[in-house]
């Protein structure tokens, strides 16, 4: 039996802001592809910020010295919270699911300066009832340590969770520990995938 749903933040909840972030750093002047090595493929953004092994200012420091931008960290993160916007149907069904009596959870790769920044703007957080993040957690996403983490906070069995996530790749360690899991390709198909499973929006 489903007792509770995990939701994704980049690419769904939020669904363009790491995009909208790589657009106005190239506006700044930065090639797309140095955006992209630093905000998402480097190990200073994977293996050490996301992981809770770097400070907000070491990290922004970091990039900008990188982008060879005279920015400051709080500037950029400035730039990061400013690009991101929420999408009011995947937020309407977090809190429907909530009203009938599911948990609402978050797991998510992550680091402090996002997370805290769009919780001052949106207050997201209200809307859940546990949030684990990789930089607390020590553990990203498709690894089994973070959905263990999951699992222990929310109190429930795998097998009552539900977890989707827009990149496949993402699912793996939850489909071990048991979780039930799928893709998020779009919100009507979560929310036809969700009625399969009896809860309904």
């Amino acid at each position: 039996m489903i007792q509770a749903i995990t939701f994704d933040l980049d690419g769904v909840y939020f669904p363009d802001g790491k995009a909208n972030f790589v657009k106005a750093i190239e506006a700044l002047g930065v090639s797309h592809d140095e955006v992209k090595r630093v905000f998402a493929g480097s190990r200073e953004m994977n293996e050490l910020y996301k992981l809770g092994k770097m400070t907000d200012d070491e990290f922004w420091g970091w990039a900008a010295k990188e982008w060879q931008l005279d920015s400051s960290p709080e500037e950029l993160i400035k730039i990061l919270i400013d690009s991101y916007s929420v999408d009011p149907n995947v937020e309407h069904a977090v809190k429907s699911v909530r009203q009938k009596g599911y948990k609402t959870l978050i797991c998510s790769n992550n680091f402090p300066a996002r997370v805290n920044g769009l919780q001052e703007r949106f207050h997201f957080l209200d809307n859940f009832d546990v949030a684990v993040f990789s930089y607390e957690a020590g553990a990203a996403k498709p690894s089994e340590e973070i959905f263990k983490e999951l699992t222990k906070r929310s109190g429930l069995p795998p097998e009552s969770i539900i977890f989707a996530d827009d990149d496949e790749e993402k699912l793996a360690g939850a489909k071990n520990l048991g979780i039930v899991t799928f893709l998020y390709e779009s919100f009507d198909t979560f929310v036809a995938q969700l009625n399969e499973l009896g809860v309904h929006v």
